[in-house]
């Protein structure tokens, strides 16, 4: 269960890399240590005592690092002053969404303890995170884990129960060390990050809440997610162990007449649904899901939505598959309805449409139950296909 998210402070919720380089910059001019913003970035999500003690070392500077950490932390007051704070776009509604989900919030920053406090006051969210964790605190900075784990201690939580917020190569590499579920924020401003470590990557705070983290917490963990919960049916991501049971409803002529071959050997399947569980779901929020009966609990086909090409247009497109023993029971048109309703309500998705071989009655049938309108005949994938579409206005 997801307990507690630990933010990074400059990158994440501040916009402030840019500034930290400036007066970086700035002071090693002074000390005649020609350093330029891509050195002063390759030290993102480092501690700049790091960086400090790497330049006097390159630059053969006499100056202590004490003495340039000083000058350094008074250049970026003197910036701050001039120029202030710059909170990424979402950050707040997001923190204070979290909170009011009931997580423990921290900070886990390589700012001093000083700048971390004065940040979260003068943005009036210091209220909502109960740690303010700063490399200072700890012997390693990132991308040793020592400061997630100060955290984790200073939360009361383990690493399986957390989350981090990170837009640096070097803090996504903490966290991963620390063992904990990791978020890369792309922020342009934070130079060529490599956070290929992270689980999920992340472009914008402002169509997401606790519901997004919820959802990457489990899939990291292994665990699939609900998608809907109707009268008859569950809708749930597939996991591996579903495989068995979808390739034994392949193997069935009837079910596999209008859908491509099933790979012959079962451990291929296994295979590819373990990379559509880590690459499909986690990056759009969606894909095709197992449909599963309350009564049995067993699997009895898939239904979801997937991004293809259809006509020369890139559409999202409903798909579904049942066993042919569920045949006739008004399954596809429940499940179905369920997952439109899902791709309106939580994804915000405005049209769907869906590819149905002319032959194929039983579909047809189903794609006008579900209020969906026959647009044109097509050719998909070599044969004559009927394409059907639907609409959400904004207000539905």
């Amino acid at each position: 269960m997801l307990k507690a998210i630990i933010f990074d402070m400059d990158g994440v919720i501040i916009d402030s890399e840019p500034q930290h380089a400036q007066a970086a910059m700035q002071v090693f001019k002074r000390h005649g240590a020609d350093a330029d913003y891509d050195y002063c970035a390759s030290f993102i999500g480092s501690s700049t005592r790091a960086m400090t003690e790497d330049a006097i070392e390159k630059f053969g500077s006499d100056t202590p690092p004490e003495e340039l950490l000083r000058e350094m932390n008074a250049e970026k007051r003197k910036i701050l002053k001039e120029e202030g704070y710059t909170i990424l776009p979402g950050v707040r509604e997001l923190i204070r969404n979290l909170y009011h989900n009931g997580l423990r919030l921290a900070i886990a920053s390589s700012s001093s303890p000083s700048e971390i406090e004065n940040t979260m006051k003068t943005l009036g969210i210091k209220k909502y995170f109960t740690k303010l964790i700063s490399s200072s605190h700890v012997e390693h900075p990132k991308p040793a884990p020592d400061c997630f784990l100060l955290a984790l201690r200073e939360l009361g939580v383990n690493a399986k129960e957390t989350m981090v917020v990170e837009d640096s190569c070097f803090g996504a590499q903490a966290a991963k060390a620390a063992g904990i579920t990791c978020v890369g924020f792309v922020n342009p401003h934070s130079g060529q990050q490599d956070l290929s470590s992270a689980d999920v990557l992340l472009e914008s705070f402002e169509v997401i809440d606790y519901r997004f983290f919820k959802n990457v917490h489990m899939r990291s963990n292994g665990k699939p997610i609900t998608i809907a919960d109707t009268k008859r049916l569950i809708i749930r991501e597939m996991s591996t162990e579903d495989v068995p049971d979808m390739y034994e409803m392949y193997k069935n002529p009837e079910v596999r007449k209008y859908i491509p071959d099933i790979d012959e050997y079962l451990e291929v399947e296994v295979e590819k649904q373990a990379a559509y569980i880590r690459n499909v779901y986690s990056f759009y929020g969606y894909g095709i899901w197992g449909v599963f009966s309350k009564t049995s609990r067993k699997m009895i086909g898939r239904c979801g939505i997937e991004n293809l090409m259809i006509d020369g247009r890139e559409e999202i497109a409903l798909s579904y598959l049942l066993d042919n023993k569920h045949w006739g029971y008004g399954y596809a048109l429940e499940c179905c309805n369920a997952v439109l309703d899902y791709a309106r309500k939580e994804l915000d998705i405005t049209r769907i449409v869906a590819v149905i071989d002319k032959d194929n009655a039983r579909s047809i049938h189903t794609a006008k139950n579900l209020n969906m309108s026959l647009e044109k005949e097509i050719t998909y994938k070599g044969r004559d296909s009927l394409l059907y579409s639907i609409g959400f206005d904004s207000e539905s």
